[in-house]
C-alpha cells in the first residue's frame, strides 16, 4: 500500500446543473456517477482506504451500493465536506477528487502517486492556450495555470490548512495560504468537469444508463378515528371520521411512497418520517410525498406508472376515484393515464369487512433518468 486515502466528494446540491437528476446520480450503465468515478480510480491503483462524502440526505442510500467504501455525510460547502471526510483519514497522504471530474485518465492518478513526496500537495495542471485578459489587461498566458483535480496532499499539512474560515476552491490554494509547497504535474484535457450538464456531449467515457425497469410494492393500513378529516390521495372525503395516524393518515399516499421507495431500494416510509418525531405530527401526507419525489428524482429515477388498489367497505370510493386520480397524477408529475386506481371490498370479512379501516396496495414502475436525451 502507498499509505494513501482516496476521498471522493459527492455531496453537492448540483445547483448549477441543468438536468433533472443530480450529477452524482446520473447512471452510467447501472452505476451512479459517484460509484463509476470511484471504481475507475481504484481499479488500477492501491489505496489504504476509500471515503465517499455524500449529501446528508443521501448517505444512507449511498451505502447500499458498496461494502468496500466508507460513507461520510458532507457539509454545506466543498471545504466543509473535505473537513468531514478528513476526520476519517489516518494515512500519511490523502488524494481528493470531485465526482464532477468523471473521466480521469489513469496516468494522472499514477503520476500523482509517483510524485507524492515532491511537495505538500501535488496538482495536475493545464497550460492556457488562448490569450488571457484580466480586468481589461492582457496577461502573460505562460504564467497562467488551469488547476485540475484530483490533488494529492500530505494529510497533516492539509489538516493545518483547513483550520480557517476562508473558503478555498481546491486543496492547493489552502495549502499555499499557510506557506506550503506545491508541485505541478501535467494534467489532461480528458479530465473534463461536469458542471452545467451540456458537457455530457464532450465526455466520451460515459455510457448511457441501463434500460432496466424497477418494480416496488407498497401496502398501508389505517383504522378509523371519529371526528377527524379523511384524506385519500390528498382528496378530502365527505365523512365524519378519518384515519388514526401520527400524520394526517392518508393511507393511499403512504402506500404509494412505500412502492416508490421499494422500486429504488430506498427502505420504507418510517425510515424517512419516523412516527415518534413530533415534527410529523398531523402533517399533510402530500408534503411527505413531495419530499420522496424530490429524493427519487435526485438519485436518478423517473416514474413510469403507478397501479393501486383501495380495499374498503366504507367510505364509498367510486364517487372520488377520478378526483383522486387527477390529484395523484398531478402530485406525481405523470400523465393521468399512467396512474390506475382500483377499488374493491373484502366481502365483509376481517377488520375491513367490519368497517374498522382501509388498506391500500400500490405497485410502482420506475426507470433510470435518461440523461443522454439532453446531450
Amino acid at each position: 500500500m502507498e499509505n494513501i486515502t482516496l476521498v471522493v466528494l459527492a455531496a453537492g446540491n448540483s445547483s448549477r446543473f441543468k438536468l433533472e437528476a443530480k450529477k452524482q446520480w446520473l447512471r452510467i450503465d447501472e452505476d451512479p456517477l459517484w460509484l463509476f468515478v470511484t471504481n475507475n480510480i481504484v481499479k488500477d491503483n492501491q489505496f489504504d482506504n476509500v471515503i465517499i462524502v455524500g449529501h446528508p440526505n443521501e448517505i444512507n442510500y449511498m451505502s447500499n451500493f458498496s461494502n468496500q467504501y466508507k460513507f461520510v455525510a458532507g457539509g454545506d460547502s466543498r471545504q466543509n465536506s473535505i473537513k468531514n471526510g478528513m476526520k476519517y483519514v489516518d494515512t500519511k497522504y490523502v488524494m481528493i477528487t470531485d465526482v464532477a471530474r468523471c473521466c480521469i485518465p489513469n496516468h494522472i492518478i499514477s503520476n500523482l502517486i509517483k510524485e507524492k513526496d515532491k511537495a505538500d500537495v501535488v496538482v495536475p495542471i493545464l497550460k492556457a492556450s488562448d490569450t488571457i485578459v484580466y480586468e481589461n489587461d492582457t496577461i502573460n498566458r505562460d504564467e497562467v495555470k488551469i488547476i485540475q483535480t484530483p490533488q494529492l496532499s500530505t494529510t497533516s499539512k492539509l489538516n493545518d490548512a483547513l483550520k480557517t474560515d476562508i473558503e478555498f476552491t481546491d486543496e492547493s490554494s489552502a495549502i499555499k495560504n499557510i506557506g506550503g509547497s506545491v508541485h505541478y504535474i501535467e494534467g489532461d484535457t480528458q479530465s473534463k468537469k461536469l458542471t452545467f450538464g451540456e458537457e455530457t456531449k464532450d465526455i466520451f467515457c460515459l455510457k448511457a444508463p441501463s434500460k432496466d425497469n424497477f418494480v416496488g410494492f407498497g401496502i398501508d393500513t389505517h383504522k378509523f378515528e371519529d371526528n377527524k378529516k379523511m384524506y385519500l390521495g390528498s382528496v378530502e372525503i365527505d365523512v365524519d371520521y378519518g384515519f388514526k395516524a401520527h400524520s394526517d393518515g392518508d393511507v393511499l399516499i403512504h402506500s404509494v411512497i412505500d412502492a416508490l421507495l421499494g422500486a429504488i431500494g430506498g427502505g420504507d416510509i418510517g425510515e424517512f418520517f419516523p412516527d415518534n418525531d413530533a415534527k410529523y405530527k398531523n402533517i399533510d401526507s402530500k408534503i411527505l410525498l413531495e419530499y420522496i419525489l424530490e429524493f427519487i428524482i435526485n438519485v436518478g429515477y423517473k416514474i413510469i406508472n403507478i397501479d393501486l388498489t383501495i380495499i374498503a367497505e366504507q367510505p364509498k370510493i367510486n364517487p372520488y376515484k377520478n378526483e383522486i386520480k387527477t390529484q395523484m397524477a398531478k402530485l406525481l408529475n405523470i400523465p393521468k393515464q399512467n396512474l390506475n386506481i382500483k377499488a374493491t371490498t373484502s366481502e365483509k370479512m376481517g377488520f375491513i369487512g367490519r368497517k374498522e379501516g382501509v388498506t391500500v396496495q400500490s405497485v410502482a414502475n420506475l426507470k433510470y433518468y435518461d440523461w443522454t436525451k439532453y446531450k
